[in-house]
C-alpha cells in the first residue's frame, strides 16, 4: 500500500469515528474496520478493497476507489440503509488529510443495499472515489 491508500484509509476511519450520526448507527467507539475481529458486534462498516491509480499532476496525485461494506444482523434493510446514509452524508465533498496526503476531491459514487446469502445479514455497499495530493 503506498504512502496514499494508507493515508486516505487512515484519515477516512478518522473522519467516521468522529461523526456524530455515524458513531450513532455503529456504536461508541465507532465499529468501523478493515478486517473485522472474530467477536464482531453489529451493524459495522468494513474498509474493503482499494483501487488506486497515479496521475500525471505535478503533485503526485493518486486517483483512488475504496469499497466500503456496512453489515448489519437486522431483519430487512432499514439498519443498513440508514448507515449508508450517514456515511454518505459524512464523506461527500469532506477534505480529508493524514501524513502529508490530502482529499482534492472525495464522494461516494455508487451504492447498493442487498440481502446476504446467508439470510442472517444485510449488506450496503458504498463505493468511494476520491483524488488524493501531497500537500
Amino acid at each position: 500500500m503506498s504512502a496514499h491508500e494508507l493515508a486516505l484509509q487512515k484519515a477516512l476511519i478518522a473522519h467516521l469515528k468522529a461523526d456524530a450520526a455515524v458513531r450513532a448507527l455503529l456504536g461508541e467507539p465507532a465499529r468501523i474496520w478493515d478486517a473485522a475481529p472474530t467477536d464482531a458486534a453489529f451493524p459495522h462498516l468494513l474498509i474493503g478493497r482499494c483501487e488506486s491509480r497515479p496521475l500525471g499532476a505535478d503533485g503526485g496525485g493518486v486517483e483512488q476507489v475504496l469499497t466500503l461494506t456496512v453489515v448489519s444482523r437486522f431483519r430487512g434493510t432499514e439498519e443498513a440503509k440508514a448507515v449508508l446514509a450517514a456515511v454518505r452524508v459524512a464523506l461527500n465533498d469532506t477534505g480529508l488529510e493524514a501524513d502529508g496526503v490530502r482529499t482534492v476531491s472525495l464522494r461516494v459514487s455508487f451504492a447498493d443495499v442487498f440481502p446476504g446469502a446467508d439470510g442472517a445479514r444485510t449488506f450496503a455497499v458504498l463505493r468511494v472515489r476520491a483524488m488524493t495530493e501531497e500537500g
